[in-house]
Protein backbone atom coordinates (compact mmCIF):
# COMPACT_ATOMS: atom_id res chain seq x y z
CA UNK A 1 0.00 0.00 0.00
CA UNK A 2 1.57 3.50 -1.29
CA UNK A 3 1.67 6.13 1.30
CA UNK A 4 -1.18 8.03 0.30
CA UNK A 5 -3.31 5.43 0.63
CA UNK A 6 -2.04 4.52 3.89
CA UNK A 7 -2.64 8.55 4.95
CA UNK A 8 -6.40 7.48 3.94
CA UNK A 9 -7.03 4.35 6.52
CA UNK A 10 -5.16 6.18 9.42
CA UNK A 11 -6.59 8.98 9.14
CA UNK A 12 -10.44 7.99 8.66
CA UNK A 13 -9.35 4.85 12.14
CA UNK A 14 -8.33 7.87 13.77
CA UNK A 15 -11.33 10.05 12.91
CA UNK A 16 -13.44 7.09 13.96
CA UNK A 17 -12.09 7.20 17.38
CA UNK A 18 -11.63 10.27 18.19
CA UNK A 19 -14.76 12.45 16.37
CA UNK A 20 -16.77 9.42 14.98
CA UNK A 21 -20.44 9.98 17.43
CA UNK A 22 -23.01 8.64 14.65
CA UNK A 23 -25.48 6.56 16.80
CA UNK A 24 -27.41 3.67 15.08
CA UNK A 25 -29.13 1.46 17.19
CA UNK A 26 -26.98 -1.50 15.61
CA UNK A 27 -23.48 -0.16 15.96
CA UNK A 28 -20.79 -2.23 17.95
CA UNK A 29 -23.98 -5.42 17.09
CA UNK A 30 -22.26 -8.26 16.98
CA UNK A 31 -24.98 -10.71 16.34
CA UNK A 32 -25.37 -11.86 12.52
CA UNK A 33 -29.33 -12.18 12.62
CA UNK A 34 -29.41 -8.29 13.77
CA UNK A 35 -26.45 -7.16 11.68
CA UNK A 36 -28.44 -8.91 8.60
CA UNK A 37 -31.95 -7.38 10.12
CA UNK A 38 -30.62 -4.02 9.92
CA UNK A 39 -28.52 -4.32 6.66
CA UNK A 40 -31.95 -5.53 4.81
CA UNK A 41 -34.24 -2.59 6.47
CA UNK A 42 -31.18 -0.16 4.98
CA UNK A 43 -31.44 -1.01 1.66
CA UNK A 44 -33.28 1.65 -0.26
CA UNK A 45 -33.98 3.11 2.92
CA UNK A 46 -32.47 6.15 4.66
CA UNK A 47 -31.07 5.39 8.34
CA UNK A 48 -33.62 7.87 10.18
CA UNK A 49 -36.31 5.74 8.35
CA UNK A 50 -35.15 2.34 8.98
CA UNK A 51 -34.44 2.86 12.87
CA UNK A 52 -37.95 2.80 13.77
CA UNK A 53 -38.89 -0.40 12.02
CA UNK A 54 -35.34 -1.99 12.95
CA UNK A 55 -36.41 -1.44 16.91
CA UNK A 56 -40.01 -2.77 15.91
CA UNK A 57 -38.33 -6.24 14.42
CA UNK A 58 -36.06 -6.65 17.05
CA UNK A 59 -38.57 -6.25 19.93
CA UNK A 60 -41.06 -8.58 17.72
CA UNK A 61 -38.72 -10.91 16.63
CA UNK A 62 -35.67 -11.24 18.68
CA UNK A 63 -33.91 -14.05 16.58
CA UNK A 64 -34.36 -15.61 13.92
CA UNK A 65 -36.12 -18.57 14.63
CA UNK A 66 -39.37 -16.56 15.80
CA UNK A 67 -38.92 -14.70 12.45
CA UNK A 68 -39.02 -18.06 10.64
CA UNK A 69 -42.25 -19.22 12.20
CA UNK A 70 -43.77 -16.14 12.44
CA UNK A 71 -47.02 -15.45 9.57
CA UNK A 72 -46.07 -14.13 6.93
CA UNK A 73 -49.24 -11.31 7.19
CA UNK A 74 -47.48 -10.48 10.55
CA UNK A 75 -44.05 -10.03 8.85
CA UNK A 76 -45.55 -8.05 5.85
CA UNK A 77 -47.63 -5.73 8.38
CA UNK A 78 -44.60 -4.91 10.34
CA UNK A 79 -42.84 -3.82 6.98
CA UNK A 80 -45.68 -1.82 5.83
CA UNK A 81 -44.68 1.41 4.40
CA UNK A 82 -41.00 0.47 3.89
CA UNK A 83 -41.51 0.32 0.15
CA UNK A 84 -39.54 -2.65 -1.76
CA UNK A 85 -41.76 -5.50 -0.54
CA UNK A 86 -38.95 -7.96 -2.17
CA UNK A 87 -36.90 -7.32 0.52
CA UNK A 88 -38.75 -8.48 2.75
CA UNK A 89 -40.30 -11.24 1.12
CA UNK A 90 -36.46 -12.44 0.89
CA UNK A 91 -36.41 -12.03 4.68
CA UNK A 92 -38.67 -14.08 5.25
CA UNK A 93 -37.26 -17.01 2.82
CA UNK A 94 -34.02 -16.45 4.13
CA UNK A 95 -35.19 -16.89 7.94
CA UNK A 96 -37.19 -19.79 7.21
CA UNK A 97 -33.61 -21.51 5.74
CA UNK A 98 -31.38 -20.57 8.40
CA UNK A 99 -33.65 -21.80 10.98
CA UNK A 100 -34.62 -25.04 9.00
CA UNK A 101 -32.00 -26.20 7.03
CA UNK A 102 -29.10 -24.14 9.31
CA UNK A 103 -30.47 -25.34 12.46
CA UNK A 104 -30.99 -21.43 13.20
CA UNK A 105 -27.43 -20.66 13.31
CA UNK A 106 -26.27 -18.04 11.09
CA UNK A 107 -23.44 -18.58 8.34
CA UNK A 108 -20.05 -17.46 9.35
CA UNK A 109 -18.41 -16.87 6.11
CA UNK A 110 -18.40 -14.83 3.30
CA UNK A 111 -18.92 -17.24 1.22
CA UNK A 112 -22.31 -18.84 2.90
CA UNK A 113 -23.36 -15.40 3.69
CA UNK A 114 -23.49 -14.84 -0.24
CA UNK A 115 -25.89 -17.65 -1.00
CA UNK A 116 -28.55 -16.47 0.82
CA UNK A 117 -31.63 -14.80 -0.85
CA UNK A 118 -31.56 -11.01 -0.91
CA UNK A 119 -27.44 -11.04 -0.59
CA UNK A 120 -25.50 -9.11 -2.29
CA UNK A 121 -21.59 -8.76 -2.22
CA UNK A 122 -21.95 -5.29 -0.63
CA UNK A 123 -24.67 -7.12 2.54
CA UNK A 124 -22.78 -10.21 2.72
CA UNK A 125 -19.23 -7.85 2.96
CA UNK A 126 -21.14 -5.68 6.02
CA UNK A 127 -22.51 -8.92 8.19
CA UNK A 128 -19.14 -11.02 7.53
CA UNK A 129 -16.98 -7.59 8.60
CA UNK A 130 -19.44 -6.70 11.46
CA UNK A 131 -20.40 -9.76 13.09
CA UNK A 132 -17.23 -12.04 12.35
CA UNK A 133 -13.92 -9.52 11.61
CA UNK A 134 -13.63 -10.98 8.31
CA UNK A 135 -11.70 -8.93 5.76
CA UNK A 136 -14.55 -7.94 3.29
CA UNK A 137 -14.78 -4.65 2.13
CA UNK A 138 -18.29 -2.84 2.15
CA UNK A 139 -18.85 -0.93 -1.08
CA UNK A 140 -21.79 1.11 -1.16
CA UNK A 141 -22.58 4.59 -2.32
CA UNK A 142 -20.88 6.41 0.66
CA UNK A 143 -17.74 4.53 -0.31
CA UNK A 144 -17.81 5.37 -4.12
CA UNK A 145 -18.24 8.72 -3.12
CA UNK A 146 -15.26 9.30 -0.53
CA UNK A 147 -13.31 6.93 -2.61
CA UNK A 148 -13.80 8.86 -5.90
CA UNK A 149 -13.57 12.09 -3.96
CA UNK A 150 -10.46 11.65 -2.26
CA UNK A 151 -8.41 9.77 -5.22
CA UNK A 152 -10.26 11.69 -7.96
CA UNK A 153 -11.31 8.88 -9.92
CA UNK A 154 -13.49 9.83 -12.40
CA UNK A 155 -14.02 6.47 -13.90
CA UNK A 156 -18.38 6.00 -13.86
CA UNK A 157 -19.01 4.12 -10.70
CA UNK A 158 -22.31 2.37 -12.06
CA UNK A 159 -20.09 0.37 -14.64
CA UNK A 160 -18.53 -2.94 -14.73
CA UNK A 161 -14.99 -1.30 -15.23
CA UNK A 162 -16.22 1.09 -11.84
CA UNK A 163 -17.45 -1.18 -9.80
CA UNK A 164 -14.06 -3.31 -10.01
CA UNK A 165 -11.76 -0.76 -9.84
CA UNK A 166 -13.48 0.67 -6.38
CA UNK A 167 -14.23 -2.88 -5.57
CA UNK A 168 -10.23 -3.58 -5.57
CA UNK A 169 -9.21 -0.26 -3.67
CA UNK A 170 -11.25 -0.33 -1.25
CA UNK A 171 -9.87 -4.25 -0.35
CA UNK A 172 -6.72 -2.71 -0.33
CA UNK A 173 -7.74 0.31 2.21
CA UNK A 174 -9.79 -2.18 4.61
CA UNK A 175 -7.78 -2.53 7.67
CA UNK A 176 -8.03 -6.41 8.05
CA UNK A 177 -7.36 -6.77 11.15
CA UNK A 178 -10.18 -4.43 12.27
CA UNK A 179 -12.49 -4.77 8.88
CA UNK A 180 -15.41 -4.29 11.02
CA UNK A 181 -14.77 -1.03 12.56
CA UNK A 182 -13.31 0.61 9.41
CA UNK A 183 -16.13 -0.64 7.65
CA UNK A 184 -18.33 1.27 9.32
CA UNK A 185 -16.11 3.98 9.31
CA UNK A 186 -15.94 4.77 5.93
CA UNK A 187 -19.68 4.49 5.81
CA UNK A 188 -20.41 7.04 8.53
CA UNK A 189 -17.76 9.21 7.18
CA UNK A 190 -19.39 9.15 3.95
CA UNK A 191 -22.59 9.87 5.47
CA UNK A 192 -21.64 13.15 7.88
CA UNK A 193 -18.90 14.48 6.59
CA UNK A 194 -18.02 13.81 2.58
CA UNK A 195 -21.72 14.02 2.35
CA UNK A 196 -23.42 13.97 -1.56
CA UNK A 197 -24.56 17.54 -0.84
CA UNK A 198 -22.79 20.53 1.07
CA UNK A 199 -19.65 17.79 2.30
CA UNK A 200 -18.21 19.42 5.34
CA UNK A 201 -15.13 19.66 3.67
CA UNK A 202 -13.43 22.35 6.49
CA UNK A 203 -13.85 19.51 8.60
CA UNK A 204 -12.70 16.97 6.89
CA UNK A 205 -9.36 14.94 8.06
CA UNK A 206 -8.18 13.71 4.99
CA UNK A 207 -8.46 17.58 3.06
CA UNK A 208 -4.96 18.01 2.98
CA UNK A 209 -4.48 15.12 0.50
CA UNK A 210 -7.98 15.29 -1.42
CA UNK A 211 -7.69 15.75 -4.97
CA UNK A 212 -11.19 16.40 -5.50
CA UNK A 213 -11.03 19.39 -3.21
CA UNK A 214 -7.35 20.63 -4.51
CA UNK A 215 -8.74 20.13 -7.97
CA UNK A 216 -12.40 21.91 -7.37
CA UNK A 217 -14.21 18.95 -8.36
CA UNK A 218 -15.88 17.79 -4.92
CA UNK A 219 -19.49 18.91 -6.57
CA UNK A 220 -18.51 16.86 -10.00
CA UNK A 221 -17.25 13.15 -8.19
CA UNK A 222 -18.37 10.60 -8.17
CA UNK A 223 -19.54 10.29 -12.12
CA UNK A 224 -22.54 8.25 -12.75
CA UNK A 225 -24.17 6.82 -15.72
CA UNK A 226 -27.29 9.11 -17.14
CA UNK A 227 -30.32 8.84 -15.08
CA UNK A 228 -32.93 6.25 -15.91
CA UNK A 229 -36.01 7.02 -18.14
CA UNK A 230 -38.81 6.90 -15.48
CA UNK A 231 -42.02 5.14 -16.67
CA UNK A 232 -45.43 7.34 -15.67
CA UNK A 233 -48.55 4.99 -14.53
CA UNK A 234 -51.74 6.29 -13.06
CA UNK A 235 -53.47 4.38 -10.31
CA UNK A 236 -57.14 5.06 -9.65
CA UNK A 237 -57.85 2.80 -6.66
CA UNK A 238 -61.85 2.47 -6.36
CA UNK A 239 -62.05 1.59 -2.57
CA UNK A 240 -65.82 -0.18 -2.76
CA UNK A 241 -68.39 -0.83 0.04
CA UNK A 242 -71.27 -3.19 0.22
CA UNK A 243 -72.83 -3.82 3.75
CA UNK A 244 -70.11 -2.41 5.49
CA UNK A 245 -67.38 -4.41 4.12
CA UNK A 246 -64.30 -3.31 1.32
CA UNK A 247 -63.15 -5.31 -1.59
CA UNK A 248 -59.00 -6.26 -1.70
CA UNK A 249 -57.18 -8.36 -3.33
CA UNK A 250 -53.76 -9.67 -2.53
CA UNK A 251 -51.14 -8.79 -5.44
CA UNK A 252 -49.85 -11.98 -7.23
CA UNK A 253 -45.91 -12.95 -8.31
CA UNK A 254 -43.79 -10.64 -10.16
CA UNK A 255 -46.04 -7.25 -9.96
CA UNK A 256 -44.76 -4.45 -7.89
CA UNK A 257 -45.75 -4.92 -4.31
CA UNK A 258 -46.11 -8.78 -4.33
CA UNK A 259 -48.49 -10.14 -2.00
CA UNK A 260 -49.58 -6.70 -0.57
CA UNK A 261 -53.28 -6.04 -0.48
CA UNK A 262 -54.66 -3.20 -2.59
CA UNK A 263 -58.58 -2.20 -3.68
CA UNK A 264 -60.18 -2.45 -7.36
CA UNK A 265 -57.37 -0.92 -9.54
CA UNK A 266 -57.88 0.80 -12.87
CA UNK A 267 -54.67 1.95 -13.91
CA UNK A 268 -53.87 3.90 -17.33
CA UNK A 269 -50.91 6.34 -19.53
CA UNK A 270 -52.55 9.56 -18.71
CA UNK A 271 -54.72 11.47 -15.96
CA UNK A 272 -58.45 11.30 -16.16
CA UNK A 273 -61.06 12.91 -14.67
CA UNK A 274 -63.94 10.61 -12.61
CA UNK A 275 -66.57 11.50 -15.51
CA UNK A 276 -64.40 10.08 -17.67
CA UNK A 277 -63.56 7.05 -15.49
CA UNK A 278 -67.10 6.52 -15.37
CA UNK A 279 -67.29 5.75 -19.10
CA UNK A 280 -65.10 3.33 -18.78
CA UNK A 281 -65.78 -0.43 -19.25
CA UNK A 282 -64.28 -0.91 -15.55
CA UNK A 283 -66.34 1.52 -14.01
CA UNK A 284 -69.74 -0.32 -15.91
CA UNK A 285 -68.19 -3.55 -14.53
CA UNK A 286 -67.84 -2.40 -11.31
CA UNK A 287 -71.24 -1.20 -11.31
CA UNK A 288 -73.43 -2.72 -13.85
CA UNK A 289 -76.43 -1.27 -14.45
CA UNK A 290 -76.71 -0.75 -10.72
CA UNK A 291 -76.88 2.10 -8.94
CA UNK A 292 -73.85 3.54 -6.89
CA UNK A 293 -72.95 6.33 -5.12
CA UNK A 294 -69.30 7.79 -5.37
CA UNK A 295 -68.68 9.42 -1.76
CA UNK A 296 -65.54 10.95 -2.22
CA UNK A 297 -62.82 11.83 -4.67
CA UNK A 298 -59.07 12.34 -3.07
CA UNK A 299 -56.60 14.70 -4.34
CA UNK A 300 -53.55 12.75 -6.84
CA UNK A 301 -50.98 10.99 -5.17
CA UNK A 302 -47.40 10.56 -6.23
CA UNK A 303 -44.77 7.43 -5.50
CA UNK A 304 -41.32 7.62 -7.16
CA UNK A 305 -40.05 4.38 -7.43
CA UNK A 306 -36.45 3.35 -8.59
CA UNK A 307 -37.93 2.74 -12.70
CA UNK A 308 -41.26 4.11 -12.61
CA UNK A 309 -43.56 7.12 -10.89
CA UNK A 310 -46.61 6.26 -9.93
CA UNK A 311 -49.68 9.17 -9.43
CA UNK A 312 -53.17 8.64 -9.30
CA UNK A 313 -56.21 9.25 -6.84
CA UNK A 314 -58.49 7.12 -4.70
CA UNK A 315 -62.27 6.61 -5.21
CA UNK A 316 -64.47 5.87 -2.69
CA UNK A 317 -67.64 4.08 -4.18
CA UNK A 318 -70.80 2.61 -2.44
CA UNK A 319 -72.87 -0.35 -3.99
CA UNK A 320 -76.35 -0.89 -3.03
CA UNK A 321 -76.26 -4.18 -4.60
CA UNK A 322 -73.60 -6.75 -4.04
CA UNK A 323 -71.26 -7.07 -6.48
CA UNK A 324 -69.36 -9.78 -8.87
CA UNK A 325 -65.66 -8.90 -8.77
CA UNK A 326 -63.20 -11.91 -9.65
CA UNK A 327 -60.37 -12.21 -7.85
CA UNK A 328 -61.52 -10.16 -5.18
CA UNK A 329 -62.75 -10.55 -1.21
CA UNK A 330 -65.33 -9.32 1.10
CA UNK A 331 -63.51 -7.88 4.26
CA UNK A 332 -64.68 -5.63 7.44
CA UNK A 333 -62.71 -2.65 8.37
CA UNK A 334 -61.31 -4.22 11.36
CA UNK A 335 -59.80 -7.24 9.09
CA UNK A 336 -58.81 -4.53 6.99
CA UNK A 337 -56.35 -3.15 9.43
CA UNK A 338 -54.43 -6.32 10.13
CA UNK A 339 -53.19 -6.65 6.52
CA UNK A 340 -50.34 -5.77 4.83
CA UNK A 341 -50.80 -2.51 2.00
CA UNK A 342 -48.35 -0.66 -0.27
CA UNK A 343 -47.01 2.85 0.61
CA UNK A 344 -49.03 4.64 -1.94
CA UNK A 345 -52.64 3.11 -0.52
CA UNK A 346 -51.00 3.42 3.37
CA UNK A 347 -50.73 7.46 2.65
CA UNK A 348 -54.23 7.73 1.07
CA UNK A 349 -55.85 5.87 4.18
CA UNK A 350 -53.47 7.97 6.71
CA UNK A 351 -55.35 11.03 5.89
CA UNK A 352 -58.37 10.00 4.75
CA UNK A 353 -61.73 8.53 6.29
CA UNK A 354 -62.98 5.75 5.12
CA UNK A 355 -66.53 7.65 4.73
CA UNK A 356 -69.60 5.93 5.26
CA UNK A 357 -68.17 2.46 6.42
CA UNK A 358 -69.18 0.52 9.57
CA UNK A 359 -66.21 0.16 11.68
Amino acid sequence: MNNDKKYFTKQLLKWNELVNDRPMPWKGEKDPYKIWLSEIILQQTRVEQGWAYYNRFVSTFPDVKKLAKAPEEKVFKLWEGLGYYTRCKNLVATAKFIANEKQGVFPDTYEEILKLKGIGPYTAAAIASFAFNLPHAVVDGNVFRVLARYFGIETVTDSTTGKKLFTLLAEELLDKKQAGIYNQAIMDFGAVICKPQNPLCGECPLKNKCVALAQDKVDLLPVKAGKLIKKLRWFYYFIVEHKGKIYIRKRGPKEIWENLHEFLLFETDKIMTIEEIKQTDFFKNITGKKDATVLHVSKIYKQQLTHQTLQGSFIQLKLHNEPSLKGYKAVTYKEMQRLAFPKFITGYLAENELKAFER
